[in-house]
């Protein structure tokens, strides 16, 4: 990579596109002469291009962009794709002047379009991340609050008498119906239904005593 020591020149100082061929010292080469010098490979030709024209390329980058950080680095670019796309450049479509100005506003455009690009995605990633943390905390909260909903049954279940233990156990953590446990323990439906909604009615009891819980368990039928 070829690399160039820029000289600070003042940024609202910059010579005019005028119509006419710039006048240059007596001796000094056309801008199209140091255009086919660098085709040729000439490094001090981009050099003395660079010399002759980086308060220009400075003035039309700052109006666009204005962090000067972002301009030297753009005038670093621009005399880059000058150096590796010289060959793209023919002196019978125009004067080189105008040809590095085309590049060099292109190249500003597309740095605008990055920086864009990259502010909205880092918007969109700040907002996923919120969105995402959000969610972790709800997702914790309903676990703490399941947590504590467990807990709280097993300990109203552990006041009930053994046989309204059994019959709550089979028909909601087994997920059996009143005549399916009256069939596996051989004792009447009626029983199973009575004993069964003693132990709502108890644990309700509780439930507005206490506030532990907030949600109607259904009765199986």
């Amino acid at each position: 990579m070829i690399h160039f020591r820029f000289d600070s020149q003042n940024l609202h100082e910059s010579p005019p596109l005028a119509a006419d061929a710039p006048r240059f010292p007596s001796g000094e080469p056309t801008d199209e002469q140091l255009m086919e010098r660098i085709q040729q490979g000439d490094e001090d030709a981009l050099a003395a291009l660079h010399r002759r024209h980086d308060g220009l390329l400075r003035s039309i980058i700052s109006r666009m962009i204005f962090d000067s950080h972002d301009v030297d680095e753009l005038v670093q670019e621009c005399l880059l794709e000058v150096w590796r796309h010289a060959s793209n450049y023919q002196v019978g479509k125009g004067r080189a002047l105008g040809w590095i100005v085309t590049l060099v506003r292109r190249r500003s455009i597309d740095r605008i379009r990055r920086k864009t690009a990259y502010g909205r995605a880092q918007e969109r990633f700040r907002e996923e991340v919120a969105c995402d943390c959000d969610a972790s905390y709800a997702r914790a909260d309903e676990e703490v609050a399941e947590s504590d909903r467990a807990q709280a049954v097993s300990q109203l279940l552990a006041r009930l008498p053994e046989a309204q233990q059994q019959a709550v156990h089979f028909a909601f953590y087994r997920g059996m119906t009143q005549r399916q446990i009256a069939a596996h323990t051989g004792i009447p439906l009626g029983t199973i239904k009575t004993r069964i909604e003693l132990a709502m009615r108890k644990m309700r009891s509780s439930v507005l005593a206490f506030g532990e819980l907030h949600e109607r368990m259904p009765v199986a039928a």
